[in-house]
């Protein structure tokens, strides 16, 4: 009797929006591939990321959420940057990642290595998947067997790359010799144009994944495989070879937004294809596929008086407190929010809530919808769960397999956590909202540790949420439900392990010492 074959594909997009998508109410185009991976399995409408890239990867890979004190950190781009400018070599560069910031500790799993320990053959292909900046050793620790792509950020705010890295080995492309991936200054003229210029611009960066994620199935076709797709797309900047065919004649858009739903057009392309293959193949029955983002959606496509995401239509500054972003009062055609408050970034519905899809080698459940509570740092656990491997240690993760096998009184969080730049949130099962919103003044006196606690109350704004009713969180009824407010606080205040700080991006960066290398560490 043949042994019953496990194998995992999760495609994790960048930057998308769950509006963005037609199975969640996309109307302007359709994402056929995408919505047929979730006619086929179980759609989540309560899925959370972190409204920002880098901690969502890491509450991923690590299962354990971004709100913590010293769990670890993530660092910052640039080194490569550096490398191709002929001011750092790829071995101080290697130096500099593999001892910046907190290090793993001894026994500490990964989401891939979840999988090695069950047998699987890892492989990881397109965008980094930690911090800002990677290593070769780095990714070996995190449990990749094979890797194929960027190891620095800024790279991936351009598609034409002059190098990428496949297992350690920098692999070149001269005929892409525009600056920095070809990111350029894409901003659109008044009409919407995007300014196109192909010089320098020839091999694109989403055909090489396409081809390695093909070969990467067929090669290990006949094992169990984990295959991790982190994608670039659709993060700006907006910029796309050619109008999607869908889309290029819709006088309901501008060339700009044309041209960023081709963006999301081509992930669902790439979808398309690994569905394709598995079928081809005959692996869909033994394949479970995952699709998510990292985080709540981005209005790459910003034009002047049309779409906006520091001020509204009618010139408001928002601040994400008395004035937030909203689609219909923004402008944004796409609502790629999905009505919510907020953008990336954000500690708003908008910025954290992310589309979330699994599709079960059975089969059996098609085009269920639910909305049992999870957020991204569940999937290490989910693995292990499903897997059949041993419990993870210091992981704050609750497996949803059960959810998506739609077995009666599936376990589910009390509360969610993530961290934001306006401070910390927590989601409750029940549908109530903690949200914080620290003080921008207040940022400047916030020290690291010490009596700056006593203040707490003066420098930080808290908001409460019924989201069963509010969804678009206009209505703060904290004033109304004081009992669930101090709850809801002390459950925070503890997830954040008494500091609230620690539910800030900024608590987490990992500084490169730039006596090492001065030129070529700027900001993302």
């Amino acid at each position: 009797m043949n042994p019953v074959r496990k194998n995992i594909v999760y495609i994790y997009a960048d930057d998308l929006g769950h509006g963005m998508l037609s199975c969640y109410g996309q109307k302007h185009f359709s994402t056929p591939n995408i919505d047929r991976l979730a006619g086929d399995g179980v759609r989540f409408t309560q899925a959370y990321g972190t409204p920002f890239c880098a901690p969502s990867r890491a509450c991923l890979l690590t299962g354990v959420h971004d709100a913590h004190a010293g769990r670890w950190t993530f660092n910052k781009a640039g080194l490569y940057e550096g490398h191709t400018a002929g001011e750092i070599s790829l071995e101080e560069a290697f130096e500099l990642i593999n001892n910046s910031g907190i290090q793993p500790r001894d026994g500490q799993t990964f989401l891939a290595n979840v999988a090695q320990k069950a047998g699987l053959y890892t492989g990881q292909i397109g965008k980094l998947e930690w911090g800002f900046s990677t290593s070769p050793e780095e990714l070996k620790v995190h449990g990749w067997d094979y890797h194929y792509g960027y190891y620095d950020h800024f790279q991936c705010h351009g598609f034409y790359p002059q190098y990428v890295f496949e297992d350690g080995e920098k692999i070149e492309f001269p005929e892409n010799t525009a600056p920095r991936c070809g990111s350029g200054q894409y901003k659109p003229y008044e009409n919407g144009e995007v300014p196109h210029d192909p010089e320098g611009r020839v091999t694109y960066s989403q055909d090489l994944f396409d081809e390695k994620i093909l070969e990467f199935i067929r090669k290990h076709k006949d094992e169990d495989f984990f295959l991790y797709h982190p994608s670039q797309l659709p993060h700006g900047p907006t910029y796309f070879p050619d109008h999607h065919p869908s889309v290029a004649d819709n006088p309901d858009l501008t060339p700009c937004e044309r041209e960023y739903a081709s963006m999301v057009l081509r992930l669902d392309k790439t979808v398309g294809l690994v569905l394709d293959e598995l079928d081809a193949l005959g692996l869909t029955e033994s394949t479970m596929v995952i699709f998510a983002s990292d985080n709540g959606h981005e209005t790459n496509y910003l034009q002047p008086g049309r779409c906006m995401n520091d001020r509204d239509l009618e010139g408001n500054r928002l601040d994400e407190l008395h004035h937030k972003f909203y689609s219909a009062t923004c402008g944004d055609v796409f609502d790629g929010n999905g009505g919510l408050a907020g953008l990336k970034r954000t500690n708003h519905e908008g910025g954290a809530r992310i589309p979330f899809m699994v599709r079960m080698p059975s089969g059996d459940r098609r085009g269920v919808v639910s909305q049992h509570l999870i957020n991204n740092y569940d999937t290490l656990a989910t693995f292990a769960d499903y897997l059949g491997v041993d419990a993870i240690s210091e992981n704050d993760g609750l497996s949803y397999l059960a959810a998506i096998e739609g077995k009666e009184n599936a376990p589910e969080h009390e509360h969610v956590v993530y961290s934001s730049f306006y401070g910390p949130s927590l989601v409750t099962k029940e549908g109530w909202k903690l949200r914080t919103y620290v003080k921008r003044d207040r940022l400047i006196d916030f020290p690291m540790f010490g009596e700056w606690m006593e203040n707490l109350d003066d420098a930080i704004i808290y908001e409460l949420y019924d989201l069963k009713k509010d969804p678009k969180e206009k209505n703060n009824v904290s004033a109304e439900n004081p009992e669930v407010l101090a709850d809801l606080q002390n459950r925070l205040l503890k997830e954040c392990d008494g500091n609230y700080f620690n539910g800030m991006p900024q608590a987490h960066f990992a500084f490169f010492d730039r006596g090492s290398s001065p030129k070529c560490l700027g900001e993302v």
